[in-house]
């Protein structure tokens, strides 16, 4: 009822996991690392804030896209629902993570450069499909 929406701005940390869920549907979930950087205004350089890392997990149409695009290192956009897990290890330790269910992913294009491929199996005409052969050329942040 009262679900919180945001978009976040990070690099990718873990490499993508596609898994099956019981159900038999499909997702694909990384570990996201979103930090705020600003001048130090004595010393002139730039000091990294405190880090928030998050789990995104994509479903049904994101599978594709997500699953050609997105790799460990790389810069993205993301928004989508997030809440916080609870959960106790084996150990009986409790921990608690922040996850989002992403509505919409994408590269973040300050900070690297794409090759445009379109949807596939869309009924439209369709660019070259290059993100799977990692045409993407980071840039300095």
């Amino acid at each position: 009822m009262y679900e919180t929406y945001t978009t976040i701005i990070g690099t990718v940390v873990s490499e993508p996991r596609r898994r099956q869920t019981t159900t038999g549907e499909e997702v694909i979930s990384f570990r996201v690392a979103c930090n705020s950087r600003r001048i130090d205004k004595r010393s002139q350089e730039w000091i990294d804030g405190p880090t928030l890392y998050l789990t995104v997990s994509c479903w049904r149409r994101l599978l594709a896209g997500v699953g050609l695009a997105v790799a460990k290192g790389r810069p993205v956009i993301a928004h989508g629902q997030i809440k916080t897990n609870e959960y106790v290890t084996a150990d009986g330790e409790k921990r608690s993570d922040l996850e989002m269910t992403a509505n919409a992913v994408g590269l973040d294009l300050s900070r690297c450069v794409v090759t445009y491929q379109g949807t596939p199996g869309a009924d439209r005409p369709q660019a070259v499909d290059r993100a799977a052969e990692a045409d993407v050329a980071p840039t300095a942040a």
